[in-house]
This record gives structure tokens, sequence and C-alpha cells, in this order.
């Protein structure tokens, strides 16, 4: 029989065969808000239309699973400016919000502006009205935007449509397995191969300014770990010790990484490493497996798995060392902890009567919330906005991306359709 700790290493250094583009399907919402994205005009000098703004938005707010926009078939009118609404046909279709907007041609071939409009159809008042510049290039980024701004109104939450998500995937080719770290926009467009190689690549971690990704590289058959720049491609290695270098995670400022070492006899530790003079500085000290580590959002705490206890549990130390004290106690497998950006909040896979699905524990009473329904599902990543989250689950044989709301009654699922996908992980806000 495997023992805990030999499981534990196999499971830190198994890697699954993965690749696809995503496909994003709602699976469950409870009473969207029904609302109305108007088709937007167009005052533009040519006859081709760079990117229908009101598809992007309407696709965005439809998968955010708090809303129903209705069919175009269904509008009594199509306004573009706010003058032409009359509040009255939308109010006896039962829509509650409308949207409406135009893209106009700037002076320049390349220069646009696109404006819209959010109106609250029963107090027929107008909620938003904005204008912001773009080019062809960053049209489906300022309707992202447009799509945020007014989920914000609507909800009170910040709106994630303008992030990105990096992941891993495997191809299997003739002579084996191709690797490649991807990064897409959160609706799965404009997907970009940042690395590729023939050895497994795990565990990515986003930079605090989203421009960069730290993660584990098997080159030369041996795990390091790199850090890449996603504008440039440019990347350096970090850490190739020997034995074991995984599980980096970025700390608040950008400065340091939190990583996982462990020497040739495979005993796995905490340690910080500072980026710049590569320096690393042991954070914990015990025989038994201390793995997947992470930041609390103040920089304070560190968060990290370990068996000490007999069992996968989630202990917390201070980044500058000490005692570690335990964080969870309900259930017998409790791994692969994340905290919210808002820190009221930790992540973590959960053993849930036999099958390990994704729970969220408020911190502040303890109560634990299993989010998901699967059997294998793993690696949770919490959006900027700390009300949905990411993770890898598996259907029908093959891996698959889903989110969750924080409360469990949202989901959605990012299918691939040609296999698996793993390791997802959510970027913070873009800075504009």
């Amino acid at each position: 029989m495997i023992s805990n700790k030999k499981l534990l290493i196999f499971i830190f250094f198994m890697t699954k065969s993965v690749f696809a583009e995503l496909v994003i399907d709602v699976q469950g919402v409870s009473q969207p808000t029904p609302i109305a994205i108007v088709p937007f005009g167009f005052q533009v000098n040519s006859s081709i239309v760079p990117l229908d703004i009101s598809s992007v938005i309407k696709s965005d707010l439809l998968r955010s699973g708090r809303f129903l926009p209705i069919d175009v078939s269904d509008m009594l009118q199509k306004p573009t400016d706010g003058a032409d609404i009359y509040f009255d046909d939308w109010t006896v279709l039962g829509v509650e919000a409308v949207v409406i907007g135009k893209l106009i041609q700037g002076r320049q071939s390349d220069a646009y502006i696109l404006q819209f409009q959010l109106f609250d159809t029963f107090r027929r008042k107008q909620l938003i009205g904005f204008r912001m510049p773009a080019t062809s290039s960053t049209l489906r980024a300022a309707a992202h935007r447009a799509a945020d701004m007014i989920y914000e109104e609507l909800t009170g939450i910040k709106g994630v449509f303008g992030t990105r998500v990096a992941y891993v995937t495997a191809k299997k080719q003739l002579d084996g397995l191709l690797y490649s770290l991807i990064v897409s926009d959160q609706d799965g467009e404009n997907d970009n191969v940042l690395m590729e190689s023939k050895n497994p690549i795990m565990s990515p971690a986003w930079s605090p300014d989203s421009r960069q990704l730290a993660y584990v590289s098997f080159e030369g058959s041996k795990s390091s770990i790199f850090v890449q720049t996603l504008r440039s491609g440019n990347r350096f290695q970090v850490s190739n010790k020997p034995g074991v270098n995984g599980a980096p995670a970025f700390s608040p400022d950008g400065r340091k990484l939190v990583i996982t070492l462990g020497g040739i006899n495979g005993n796995l530790d905490i340690y910080v490493l500072d980026i710049v003079s590569r320096r690393t500085k042991r954070i914990t000290t015990h025989r038994a497996i201390d793995t997947e580590g992470t930041w609390s959002p103040d920089g304070q705490y560190i968060y990290f798995m370990s068996d000490r206890s007999g069992g996968p549990q989630i202990y917390r130390v201070l980044a500058e060392g000490g005692s570690p004290e335990r964080v969870t106690f309900e259930g017998s497998y409790n791994a692969r902890p994340r905290l919210s950006p808002d820190g009221t909040r930790i992540a973590m896979v959960h053993n849930d009567s036999g099958k390990y699905r994704i729970a969220v524990m408020n911190l502040d009473r303890k109560d634990l919330l299993v989010l998901s329904s699967g059997r294998q599902d793993e690696s949770p990543s919490f959006a900027p906005n700390s009300d949905i989250l990411i993770y890898a689950t598996r259907q029908g044989g093959d891996g698959v991306l889903e989110t969750v709301s924080s409360d469990g009654l949202i989901r959605q699922k990012m299918a691939s359709g040609q296999g698996d996908v793993r390791e997802p992980v959510w970027s913070p806000f873009p800075i504009f």
C-alpha cells in the first residue's frame, strides 16, 4: 500500500494530458435578471464592421449567470441614442435594464469611439453614459470594459470580463506529448501560447500586475521555476536547486515567490525566494510534506498544505517564519489553499465523502461550503473580485474547466471538446 507521504509526492509530480480551446456553457442559474442589449449602431467609414460590440457585451453578461438578455427579435425598438428610448416598450417585456450604444469612426482610419448608455427601465433613468477610445486591436477589450461597468452598476460587484486566465495543456503527438502554457481572455478568446515544451509544465501563477507568470518546467528532466513576461515572451530561471522546485506563488508586492523545495531525499518544505537576488529563506522545517504555499493578500502570512497531522490539512505561518498554526479541521483532506483577494475566504480541495471537491471556508466564521459537484475537482483560483472561482474537473474522461460563484449558485463549464485542460489560474485586474 502507498503511504500518505509517497502518495502526496506522486500527486505533486503527476501531470495529465491536456489540450483544447475553451467553449463556455452556463450550467446553472437561478432567476437571472431580464435585460436588453440593443444592437449597437455603427458610424464607420467602411462597410466592414471591425467588431460586433453588443454581441461581446451580451455574451459577457449572459455568461455571468445573473442576467438573461432577450432576443433581438423580441425587441419592440432598437434605439442607438438615449433620446429615442420609449421605456414602456421595455417594461411591457419585463426588461429591467437596457444597454444601447454606437461605434463611431475617429479621424484616423484605425481610431474609434465606443459610446454606450445603460438605462433602468422601471425608474426611467440613465445609470451610465460613457465614451472610450479604441483601435481595432483593443475593441474587444473596450467591449469587456463596458460590460464590467454595466455589471458593477447593476450588481454592486466589480466585473471580471476584462481579465485573463492561464492554464496548461498537453497535446498528443506521435513522439509524445507537447505541453503548452496558454493565456486567454476569461471568455476563452484571444488564446495565446506563451510557452511550449516536450516536458511537463505545471503550477502557473500570475504576478500582481498581471504582466508575468511564474511556472514549473521539467526541461532537462528536472524541475525548475521560471518567470516569464507576457508582452515580450522573455523568461528567466529563478530556481533550479537539486530535487524538487515547485508550486510558485507571487507575493503581493511582486518581489518574492513562495516556493516548494525538496532536496534529493524528497522532503518538501516552504521557502521564500527573492526574485532579484535569488536568495531563499526556509520557512518550514518539518519531516512532513509542506507544499502549495500561497500568500495572504496583506503579505503577512503564508498558507500551505502539510500532512504533519497525519493527512493533508491547511496551515498558515508568518511570512517571516515562525510556528505554523493549523487552519482547517473539517474532514480528513484539505489541500491546494488559495486566498480570496479580499482576504475573507480560503478555497481548497476538500475530500467530501470520497470525492475531491472545491470548498470555501470563511476565515472568520470557520464554516466550510462545498461548491463543486465532481469527483476529481482540483486547482481552485479566485477571480480578482473574490466572487467567482475557476477550477479543473473531469467529464466523461476529459478534463474541463468550470467556474462557480462563491455562494455556489451559478456554475459555468468551460469545455474544450478535444481532451483535458488543467491548472487554471485567474489573473488580477488589468492595469490600464
